[in-house]
């Protein structure tokens, strides 16, 4: 009875048959082999079960503490866990196209000194280019002069103009950063190091000292003593609301540089009108500038003139763009210019000056920049008017009186 029961009850589980029938006397020979393979085949299956068993509890666990490490976004959470701002983007510029792969390293410094903006460098190339042409007339010097002292000038404004940006961007990184317009300044952003910007600062000054030693002695220590001016103008945002006073000093010391470079000294009766001039003109022009950026410059503590007078500026700029008109008319009789310098210069000036004060918008940044940039047409429009008197007094050889007999004439 027991072996029938034994028989029966392995017949219902395979398993337990497995297991009992090894210790069975019954059995023949001949199964055993397959039985030992069976539970060798089952013990070699079961560690590779026991093993995957805790890949799966340990991806289970990464998961769930990453889970845990990043809380679910809601507004409380992100009061608690703020996510970080995205890293400035400058928008793009002529460089992103017209610059070569082989050169993307050179991007950064081409940004920090503004090469994208070349109107900078035009608004600082002009009062130089009036003195130039001016003094070649009233000392009637040949075509030559002019145009060898109007190229040198014109490498010496682009690079000045950018070593002023590096030295601005030196002393403004923390104020840039918290300003919308320039927080993508390569300093600010911090694509480009303080300690390589300063390197490179060397590098422009070397380049500009290499321009400078092409002059005379006058005007080397002349064009020396204008570094004074370049280095404080940053500072002087932190200090007062008239920065832009120090920035017409700055960008027009080129209408006494031009002069002491072709006559060999300034003849300040002359020059001395043009430049103050000059400086009315680029006080204007800068206080447009400086409305694009006034509500940012409350908030980083930055002072300018547009903050000094939020609802007068036009009246200011008007007034300013009067003074230069009118200096412009009395160094053009103090230099024995004719009729066409009064009628192109002087009077595209006060057309053009008339216009700008007029339509600005001081709430509008797109188009305080564009007011800003047209005063570059304005620079040339002046010495338009400077080198036809040119041409007419020294290349055709009359006289500024001549002309003005003519318009007397019946």
């Amino acid at each position: 009875m027991l072996p029938l029961l034994a028989r029966a009850g392995c017949s219902r589980s395979p398993l337990l048959a497995g297991r009992t029938s090894i210790s069975r006397p019954l059995l023949g020979s001949a199964t055993l082999p397959r039985l030992s393979s069976s539970l060798t085949a089952r013990t070699r299956t079961r560690p590779s079960l026991s093993l995957a068993l805790p890949s799966t509890s340990t991806r289970a666990l990464v998961v769930s503490s990453a889970h845990r490490s990043s809380p679910p976004h809601s507004a409380f959470s992100e009061l608690v866990h703020p996510s970080p701002p995205p890293p400035p983007i400058a928008p793009p510029t002529i460089l992103d196209t017209a610059l070569p792969k082989w050169a993307e390293g050179a991007k950064p410094y081409l940004l920090l000194a503004r090469v994208d903006k070349p109107i900078g460098s035009v608004l600082l190339y002009w009062p130089c280019a009036w003195s130039i042409t001016m003094a070649s007339t009233v000392n009637h010097l040949p075509v030559s002069t002019p145009i060898w002292y109007m190229s040198l000038f014109a490498v010496g404004a682009f690079i000045m103009r950018g070593a002023g940006c590096t030295i601005n961007d030196m002393w403004d990184r923390k104020f840039d950063a918290a300003v919308e317009r320039t927080r993508w300044r390569p300093l600010a952003a911090g694509t480009v190091t303080p300690f390589k910007a300063l390197s490179f600062l060397g590098l422009q000054l070397s380049a500009g000292l290499a321009v400078l030693t092409q002059l005379n002695w006058y005007s080397i220590v002349l064009g020396a003593s204008s570094l004074a001016f370049v280095t404080i103008y940053p500072f002087m945002k932190r200090v007062t609301y008239y920065p832009q006073i120090v920035f017409g000093l700055t960008f027009n010391w080129g209408t006494l540089l031009g002069w002491s470079a072709v006559a060999g000294a300034v003849d300040w009766t002359i020059a001395l009108p043009m430049y103050f001039g000059g400086v009315a003109w680029g006080v204007a022009y800068d206080c447009i500038y400086a409305h694009q950026d006034k509500v940012d410059d409350v908030t980083a503590g930055v002072k300018s003139i547009a903050l000094a007078f939020p609802d007068t500026s036009r009246a200011l700029i008007s007034t300013l763009s009067t003074g230069f008109v009118s200096s412009l008319a009395l160094t053009g009789y103090l230099a024995g210019l004719s009729p066409i310098y009064y009628a192109i210069s002087c009077g595209g000036a006060a057309a053009h000056l008339a216009w700008q004060c007029s339509t600005v918008n001081f709430d509008d940044r797109a188009d305080c920049w564009k007011k800003f940039v047209s005063n570059g047409w304005l620079g040339g429009l002046i010495w338009l008017g400077i080198a036809a008197d040119y041409v007419w007094q020294v290349v055709l050889g009359h006289d500024g009186k001549e002309v003005e007999a003519e318009a007397a004439a019946p």
